[in-house]
C-alpha cells in the first residue's frame, strides 16, 4: 500500500478554508497511488487559536467529521486527521480516521502538553485502539502521546502494523530530535511503520518545525517534508516486507510479560 502525509499550513479559524485544503490533499494523494492519508493535528481548525478552539469544537458526527467522511468515501482514500471534538460539557484533542467503507473511528488524545492544552482539553482515556484500514491494521496517536513508548508499544502489542500520528510540533532545536531521530526509533522498537504529520510556518501563537516524516519498522525513513511549507509526502509499505527485519529484530516476540 501507498501511505502518505500532508504538511499543511493551515489557516487560523478557517474551518471551511481547511476543509477545503483537507479534501485536496487527499485527491492529490489518491492521484498519485496513496491508499491513506495523515493529516495534522487540529487541522480543520488550526492549532494555536487558544480559546477560539472551544467555539470550533464539534461532535464527532459534526459536520467537519462528516465532510471528511463524505470525501473519503468519493475520493477512496483512508483519511486521518486532527479535530476538536466536544462531547457534552468537555472539549477533546481528537483524531478522526475515516476509511472509504465508511468506517468512522474517533482516538482522543491522552497526554496533553503544556499548559495550553490543559486548559482548553480534556484528556481522553489511555486506551489507543487499532482499527482495520484496507489491508493493514492501525493505530491513532497525537503529537505528545508518540513520544511515550510505552503508547506505541501497546498498539504494536495489539497488532498495529502501522501508528498514524496528527501532530503540531513547534519548532525549537531540542523538539526537532522527535521527527528527526524518536519517531524512527519508535518504527524500529516496534517493528511497524510510523506517519508523523506535521503543521509547517506560524499561526497566532507557534511557529510549527514541519518535518513530516515516514518511517518503517527496519527504522529507514521513507520520506521526509522540509522544515517549512505546505508538502505531501509519500512512501510504500507491505508490511511481509519486513517479515526479515522483525524475525532479526524480535522485540515483541522476545518481550516479557511477567515483569
Amino acid at each position: 500500500m501507498r501511505l502518505a502525509a500532508y504538511q499543511m499550513v493551515a489557516r487560523p479559524g478557517d474551518v471551511a478554508g481547511n476543509l477545503a485544503a483537507i479534501v485536496d490533499a487527499a485527491e492529490r494523494a489518491k492521484v498519485a497511488g496513496a491508499d491513506l492519508i495523515v493529516i495534522p493535528e487540529l487541522a480543520t481548525t488550526g492549532y494555536g487559536i487558544g480559546a477560539e478552539l472551544l467555539k470550533l469544537a464539534e461532535p464527532a458526527d459534526g459536520p467537519q467529521v462528516q465532510a471528511i467522511g463524505a470525501a473519503a468515501s468519493r475520493i477512496g482514500i483512508t483519511i486521518a486527521v486532527g479535530f476538536a471534538e466536544r462531547d457534552g460539557g468537555n472539549v477533546y484533542n481528537s483524531a478522526l480516521l475515516a476509511t472509504p467503507a465508511g468506517g468512522r473511528h474517533v482516538y482522543r488524545k491522552c497526554q496533553l502538553y503544556g499548559d495550553y492544552e490543559r486548559q482548553i482539553f480534556a484528556p481522553g482515556p489511555v486506551a489507543p485502539t487499532v482499527f482495520e484500514a484496507g489491508n493493514v491494521r492501525v493505530g491513532m496517536l497525537i503529537c505528545f502521546d508518540v513520544e511515550f513508548p510505552e503508547l506505541v508499544r501497546r498498539l504494536a502489542v495489539a497488532g498495529a502494523d502501522v501508528v498514524l500520528v496528527p501532530t503540531a510540533l513547534p519548532d525549537d532545536a531540542v523538539f526537532r530530535m522527535i521527527p528527526e531521530r524518536v519517531i524512527s526509533v519508535r518504527a524500529f522498537e516496534n517493528q511497524i511503520a510510523v506517519i508523523y504529520a506535521n503543521h509547517a510556518d506560524t499561526d497566532p501563537t507557534f511557529r510549527f518545525a514541519g518535518r513530516s516524516v515516514i518511517c518503517l519498522p527496519d527504522g529507514s525513513e521513507a520520506a521526509r517534508a522540509p522544515a517549512s511549507g505546505e508538502a505531501l509526502i509519500f512512501a510504500d509499505y507491505e508490511p511481509a516486507n519486513f517479515d526479515a527485519s522483525r524475525e532479526a529484530n524480535h522485540y515483541l516476540k522476545a518481550l516479557r510479560t511477567d515483569l
